[in-house]
Order: structure tokens, then C-alpha cells, then sequence
């Protein structure tokens, strides 16, 4: 595909807006609206005692509360495991030993150009959660079969933390 256009659209500090021209050597064109985004780093954070580390809070575009693996975008410069490493502090004040990259995605890849990167986090060491002005930021700890159950009743609805899950599971066997 040959780029023919891209008219950037909106612009903040999240993501910003395009819309883009393509075309294949055939003359197939395609023209879509693209989110930019740096990509997110995404934690599975396991205990000793195999217990997954979610967090509760609202999301506004899904009008509501969501339990999901904590996550957090990738600032300028800054590597997915580097990301991975400073959120995981921000969200849940834990620090880990032992990362281990679980699988890179992307969520929505006919509109959204993000790439989300889950680690595994492990050799965790609990610490003060240091939140951003704009988080309010619940954490509990989940056993594998109340990940299951809240996946299959619904309760669990975030997919980063179903493909998190279900690969970590896979990894685990």
C-alpha cells in the first residue's frame, strides 16, 4: 500500500486524530479516520500464591466501572518494559523482580494504531501506589477461578485482560 494522504485531524496529549489515503498497486484505495497512539504497557502482576492483581475503576467510554489488568501508554522515548516497569508502581505501588514479556497486540486495529505489550511481573514487593491526579484506582487480588468465573458471567469485560489471562494460563501449563 502507497500512502497518498494523511490530514492530521485533532490532537492532545493521548492520541491524535488522521484520516489517511492508501492505495495498492492495482488501484484498491482505502480511506479511514486512524487513532495514533505510543502504544500501552500492560502488567499481570502473580503472587507467590498464584493470585492476579486487577484493578477497579471507571472508564468513561464504557460508562463504567471495569476490574482489568493495570496499564498505562507508553510516554515518548520510553520502551514497553519501561512503561510497564513505572506503571505498575503508579497504579498498584507494587515493584517486581522478574518481567516477562506474555504477547504484543492490537486491540482494535481498524481504526486504532496502538500496540499493547502484556508482562508478566513476578518477585512482586508491595509499595505506596502513586496514582495520576485523574485515577481513583481500586486493587484486589484474584484467584484464577474468580478470573474464569468473571469472564464467563460477564463481570470481566476488558480485553487486555482476557488475552492476558488466557495466554498466561496457556505459558503456565
Amino acid at each position: 500500500m502507497k500512502l497518498i494522504s494523511s490530514i492530521k485531524k485533532y490532537k492532545n496529549d493521548l492520541f491524535s486524530v488522521s484520516e489517511e489515503d492508501v492505495v495498492d498497486p492495482s488501484g484498491f484505495e482505502i480511506r479511514r479516520a486512524i487513532v495514533h497512539h505510543n502504544g500501552s504497557a500492560v502488567m499481570m502482576a502473580v503472587d507467590d500464591r498464584k493470585r492476579i492483581l486487577l484493578v477497579r475503576q471507571y472508564r468513561l467510554p464504557a460508562r463504567d466501572y471495569l476490574w482489568e489488568l493495570p496499564a498505562g501508554r507508553l510516554d515518548k522515548g520510553e520502551t514497553p518494559l519501561q512503561a510497564a516497569k513505572r506503571e505498575l508502581v503508579e497504579e498498584t505501588g507494587y515493584r517486581a523482580k522478574h518481567w516477562k514479556r506474555l504477547v504484543t497486540f492490537y486491540p482494535s486495529p481498524g481504526y486504532v494504531a496502538e500496540k499493547m505489550t502484556i508482562f508478566l511481573a513476578t518477585g512482586l514487593t508491595e509499595g505506596q501506589a502513586q496514582p495520576m491526579e485523574d485515577e481513583r484506582i481500586e486493587t484486589r487480588w484474584f484467584t484464577a477461578k474468580e478470573i474464569e468465573q468473571g469472564i464467563e458471567s460477564g463481570k470481566i469485560v476488558d480485553g487486555k485482560t482476557m488475552i492476558g489471562y488466557c495466554r498466561w494460563k496457556r505459558l503456565s501449563r
